[in-house]
């Protein structure tokens, strides 16, 4: 186990490499020059060229790939060209926010995933299971830029019963984790059906019911169980997306995230910390997935990780 640790660990070093290397091509392809945002356009010449030779962005693109890279080895991802702050306070401040946003609206999507896909694969073929494939296909067609603003006019504009934007109450939560959890619930509802299924049709569930076990417990102790081997990697893999990209929803209501902090940086031209919030997206999604395939083992002890 500690073998594949360490092995995973390594692999994840050239992938990081990669998309620091990426992030930090695209970014300077990018037309605009950040000195010139900085100052405005009725800026001086000379006041743009002193602060591009301050800020180092007049040195060679080669010069400037080494030095991020050696500052991000000893984890310096620089400093805010619009703030002036170090990269990693200013995302350390967005990170509560973004986990607590990722987590409400992982709750509502298991909360309202995981008995519609039971349900829809205990009754398989019925009106039910229709029901509940149809809510499905819904939420995974309605995309998060058309459900936000349609939830925020709906609850927050003509009703008044929540605040449209910010951070801060339990109240300011409710619409930005619906509006995320509810397109995750429909995609983890198909996935347990799917995987539910599979397990039933297994010889072990109807060994289980033929030793006496009742039809609950055989789902429920043992196809639900085994299912959630597949369940955890689609619930690990959209937790990463919600935790390091909800960039529509928190820009949508304002949220102050990680996703609004990059959308922010992108149009000021801040390399530093639009290089700082990738690497961050990166890093989770390398974590998580090593985490998911270690949970294997725990859930599924025919799986054996080495």
């Amino acid at each position: 186990m500690l073998r594949y640790v360490v092995r995973r660990v390594l692999l994840a070093v050239p992938v990081l490499l990669g998309v620091a290397t990426l992030v930090f091509s695209l970014i300077h392809l990018v037309p605009g020059d950040p000195a010139q945002a900085m100052l405005g356009d009725g800026a001086a010449p000379q006041d743009v060229i002193e602060l591009r030779q301050s800020l180092g962005l007049d040195q060679p693109l080669f010069t400037q790939y080494a030095a991020f890279l050696r500052r991000a080895a000893t984890g310096d991802l620089g400093t805010s060209f619009r703030t002036g702050q170090p990269v990693t306070t200013m995302i350390a401040e967005r990170i509560p926010a973004t986990v607590e946003l990722a987590v409400a609206a992982m709750v509502v999507a298991m909360v309202i995933a995981l008995p519609l896909g039971v349900i829809a694969a205990v009754w398989r073929g019925t009106a039910i299971d229709y029901g509940a494939m149809t809510f499905a296909l819904a939420g995974v067609s309605i995309p998060n830029f058309w459900l936000g603003p349609l939830l925020a006019i709906v609850f927050a504009v003509e009703l008044g019963w929540l605040p449209v934007s910010g951070r801060g109450t339990l109240g300011h939560l409710v619409l930005p984790a619906l509006s995320l959890g509810l397109a995750l619930a429909a995609i983890l509802a198909r996935m347990t059906r799917a995987s539910l299924l599979d397990e039933l049709n297994e010889l072990y569930v109807r060994a289980a019911q033929a030793r006496g076990v009742s039809r609950a417990a055989s789902i429920t102790g043992h196809a639900l169980r085994n299912s959630f081997v597949l369940l955890l990697t689609i619930v690990a893999l959209q937790f990463g997306v919600v935790l390091t990209g909800a960039v529509i929803t928190e820009t949508i209501f304002a949220w102050p995230g990680i996703g609004r902090l990059l959308i922010q940086s992108i149009g000021f031209r801040d390399y530093p910390m639009v290089q700082g919030c990738i690497l961050l997206i990166a890093v989770t999604y390398v974590t998580i997935n090593l985490l998911t395939d270690l949970m294997y083992g725990v859930l599924d002890p025919r799986i054996r990780l080495g």
